[in-house]
């Protein structure tokens, strides 16, 4: 199997990410990462969804996401093309004698502390799923106590916009 990136226009009404997720789930693959929200338009949302699929089924994903009424335009986002970022939280174990190692090793990732208390320190971090997934095996050593991860978000490189080619077709 193999992770694709799918980016789903979609009309900004309930039920519609209830009907998209239940399609996909019914067919037997699974969703790696989810995000939904609002775009430029009010009217419209995107979906990001990371599936694991091979290439050949992901064909049968699209085409059925397709006959769904609610559903504008469906792009898949090849990495190359694309940039996408998630974002994460981690809780990690830290005392007055390991705090500044915490701080020190989420500086070198561009993250963030959040907050501390005398025994744990929160970090912040955006980025690619590599650099998150490395930061965290960084962090393991000093105890992880909770992470917290949106799904990924991705968005084409160039000035072109999914939205203004639906808009254009429609």
């Amino acid at each position: 199997m193999s992770r694709h990136t799918l980016s789903v226009l979609v009309e900004n009404k309930p039920g519609v990410l209830a009907r998209l997720t239940g399609l996909i789930a019914r067919r037997g693959f699974n969703i790696h990462s989810l995000a939904v929200g609002v775009t430029e338009v009010d009217e419209l949302s995107r979906v990001t969804f990371v599936v694991d699929v091979a290439s050949a089924p992901l064909e049968q994903i699209t085409k059925q996401l397709n006959k769904l009424i609610n559903v504008i335009k469906i792009v898949e986002l090849e990495p190359e093309n694309s940039v996408q970022r998630a974002h994460v939280l981690y809780k990690v174990r830290a005392d007055a004698v390991t705090r500044s190692q915490v701080a020190d090793s989420a500086a070198l990732f561009r993250a963030t502390v959040v907050d501390v208390t005398p025994d744990a320190v929160t970090v912040e971090a955006t980025g690619e799923m590599d650099k998150l997934e490395a930061l965290r095996r960084v962090l393991e050593p000093f105890g992880i106590r909770e992470i917290v991860q949106s799904g990924a978000v991705a968005i084409s490189r160039g000035s072109k916009s999914i939205t203004d080619r639906a808009l254009r077709s429609a």
